[in-house]
C-alpha cells in the first residue's frame, strides 16, 4: 500500500486481499496505514499457501526502500492503484505492498 508514486509504502499479508484493500481504502483500520493515508495497493503477489506469503512478507520487510521501489516500478510504473480493479477478483492469501 502506498499514498502516492515513490511515497511511503507499507507491505502486509492477508488471507483476504478484497477485504484488507477495501479496509485500508476506507480507513477501517487504524495505526501506520491510516496515520500516513496508505489506501492505494500499488503491487501484490498471490499465493496459494499462506506460509511462503508470511515469508515473503517478512523477506520484502527487510529489503532496502530502493529495492521495494524498484519491485513496484517494474510492474506498476505510474503507481496506478491496482485495488480498484482488484476488488472484483476474489480472495486467497497474498501479500501486498
Amino acid at each position: 500500500m502506498s499514498n502516492r508514486k515513490n511515497g511511503t509504502i507499507y507491505v502486509g499479508v492477508t488471507n483476504n486481499i478484497t477485504r484488507r484493500v477495501y479496509e485500508h481504502k476506507f480507513c477501517e483500520l487504524g495505526g501506520f496505514t491510516q496515520k500516513y493515508g496508505l489506501h492505494k495497493l500499488v503491487y501484490y503477489e498471490k499465493y496459494d499457501d499462506i506460509y511462503i506469503a508470511i515469508e515473503r512478507e517478512k523477506q520484502l520487510k527487510n529489503w532496502k526502500r530502493a529495492w521495494k521501489i524498484e519491485l513496484i516500478v517494474a510492474i506498476n510504473p505510474q503507481w496506478v492503484d491496482l485495488g480498484l480493479t482488484l476488488m472484483d477478483c476474489g480472495s486467497g492469501p497474498a501479500m501486498t505492498g
